[in-house]
């Protein structure tokens, strides 16, 4: 797996990915940002949230578990000395549908924290990360 980021003339970063997807990062503005895109720490959760959201859907559908939605919220905290690293990340996965199983959603989203995620599994040698979920109906 391949990717680039590079310089723009705006001072924002461009990243390309292998697949030939781009994203545009920039720097918070109290730091010489201009608020242009995403902070590099926030596509890490992102690519966190997409990485177990893909698994937890995969399995829910293997289940045959049908919801009409999905989402993960996350929630981090840093450290406060240089590297601030993630030390807490907190996923909470809302799923909605009717009939869905309890027990399959928390199967579900264990697998994916347990065995399948590799972004879980490389933050979590750093951050403690925590998970949990609700069901809404619809």
């Amino acid at each position: 797996m391949q990717a680039t980021v590079r310089l723009k003339e705006d001072d924002s970063l461009e990243g390309l990915t292998e697949s030939g997807h781009q994203v545009v990062m920039d720097r918070s503005p109290d730091v010489g940002g201009q608020n242009l895109g995403s902070r590099p720490m926030e596509m890490l959760l992102l690519g966190l949230g997409g990485c177990a959201m893909i698994d937890v859907v995969l399995i829910l559908r293997k289940a045959r578990q049908a919801f009409t939605d999905i989402r993960v919220e996350i929630d981090a905290e840093r450290a406060s000395e240089v590297p601030k690293v993630f030390t807490r990340i907190h996923l909470h996965f809302v799923v909605a549908g009717e009939q869905l199983d309890p027990r399959r959603v928390d199967r579900a989203i264990s697998l994916s924290a347990q065995k399948y995620c590799s972004a879980t599994k490389m933050l979590d040698s750093v951050a403690q990360i925590t998970h949990d979920f609700e069901i809404l109906s619809g």
